[in-house]
């Protein structure tokens, strides 16, 4: 599906989601964020998707709702109620259902008999990024998403999905639907109604509309670390860029947040030059900008700190224009004729370690592993007519070599 069709992030809006460990200030940096946007002149909105003290309502010093409100000229601000989204979403599939319904001589649940279940939120999440990163209202959507764990098990879910449709109603199966009387009279092949059929289309349909708004390149992550933290958090940061990377998602910036002034005070003095070390290393190893963000002394509150922390957060990447998102699916390098005799697949991991990394080949699929994160991959077409050769891992590209297989490679 083209995106544009549908009104997705291609059709214009930007989408930013700021995710980080707990504690780390994610929540008030992508408020920042979402400021210093519409301080520029772009009607931006924040959304909070996983702020469930009511964190930003403080800050901000309104009750956010579901429906966007207006604070400031171009900032507009809501948040999510996966209750409500996991009701409405339930309450078009019950309708949809009926039909099984009826078939099973039992009464559907009523609307106000539902409640979330787990994962719910990231249902809701999907459905925001749908219907706000879509809708062509905003210029910028800036997402206070959840930690990356939990980002990455939501922007998975449309791709796990479709995987699981075509598995269970794959397209030769839709093909025969209109020769399914014959099919079920002269050889017995049961075929399901076509209310499935139907279920399947609209299904993969809004798949594709939440895709189109996640996949494009127009989306990026900030990713938040708090300045005191030490070498442990930065390592689960550098893993949680890899993961990004292994489900397409590009780092755009690193936000460094409470970092503190220069003084007099020998204990406030010795942590300033240990926070100062840490900046040049991240900014040594991470090939995107790195912003600090000075801490204010206080707990932020209201429009004012606000504005303080926008001036240090720094602009979010335009998209395309900054630098295209990490494709879905790689190129492959034909290096026959070369001396070689292969054909390679690279895929960037930026963070990844050869520890963390587990490759296994299931037909014509790769399942990827990279630390706590998985992905199944669909081969290209070239590659599955070849046995894996080889694998290595250098400066954040992982290489997978693969050799033609003489049985089914064409002469």
């Amino acid at each position: 599906m083209d995106p544009a069709a549908n009104g997705g992030a291609a059709a214009g809006t930007r989408v930013v989601l700021v995710s980080g460990d707990g504690g780390s200030g994610r929540t008030t940096l992508a408020a920042a964020t979402a400021l210093r946007e519409a301080a520029e002149g772009r009607r931006t909105l924040l959304l909070a998707a996983d702020d469930p003290h009511r964190r930003l309502d403080r800050l901000l010093g309104t009750v956010l709702e579901t429906v966007p409100k207006q604070l400031e000229a171009g900032f507009h601000a809501a948040r999510l109620d996966p209750e409500q989204s996991f009701r409405d979403a339930a309450a078009r599939l019950l309708g949809r259902a009926a039909p099984l319904f009826d078939l099973l001589g039992v009464d559907p649940l009523e609307r106000d008999e539902l409640s979330a279940l787990p994962g719910a939120v990231h249902l809701a999440l999907l459905d925001a990024l749908r219907t706000h990163g879509g809708s062509g209202q905003w210029e910028v959507l800036v997402l206070d998403a959840p930690p990356v764990a939990g980002l990455l098990a939501a922007l998975a879910l449309p791709e796990q999905l479709d995987r699981y449709l075509a598995r269970l109603i794959p397209e030769n199966r839709q093909a025969a639907r209109a020769l399914r009387p014959v099919l079920a009279a002269v050889a017995g092949v049961p075929m399901p109604g076509d209310w499935i059929f139907e279920a399947r289309g609209w299904t993969a349909a809004e798949l594709a509309e939440v895709r189109a708004v996640t996949d494009a390149s127009s989306t990026t992550v900030r990713l938040v670390l708090d300045a005191p933290s030490g070498p442990q958090a930065v390592a689960a940061l550098r893993g949680a860029r890899a993961g990004l990377a292994l489900h397409g998602q590009r780092v755009e910036s690193l936000l460094v947040n409470r970092v503190l002034p220069d003084g007099a005070d020998p204990f406030l003095g010795g942590l300033h030059r240990a926070q100062q070390q840490q900046l040049a290393a991240l900014r040594a190893e991470w090939d995107v900008p790195v912003h600090p963000v000075a801490h204010l002394g206080r707990e932020p509150e209201g429009s004012a700190d606000l504005a303080a922390l926008a001036g240090s957060v720094g602009p979010a990447a335009a998209g395309a224009g900054a630098g295209a998102a990490l494709a879905l699916e790689w190129p492959v390098q034909d290096l026959r004729g070369s001396g070689e005799e292969v054909l390679v697949w690279r895929i960037p991991l930026p963070g990844a370690e050869r520890g963390d990394l587990d490759l296994v080949r299931r037909g014509d699929d790769l399942v990827l592993g990279v630390g706590g994160y998985r992905r199944t991959l669909a081969l290209p077409s070239a590659l599955r007519r070849c046995t894996v050769a080889g694998a290595a891992l250098r400066d954040g590209v992982l290489t997978l070599r693969f050799a033609p297989d003489p049985q089914l490679w064409p002469r």
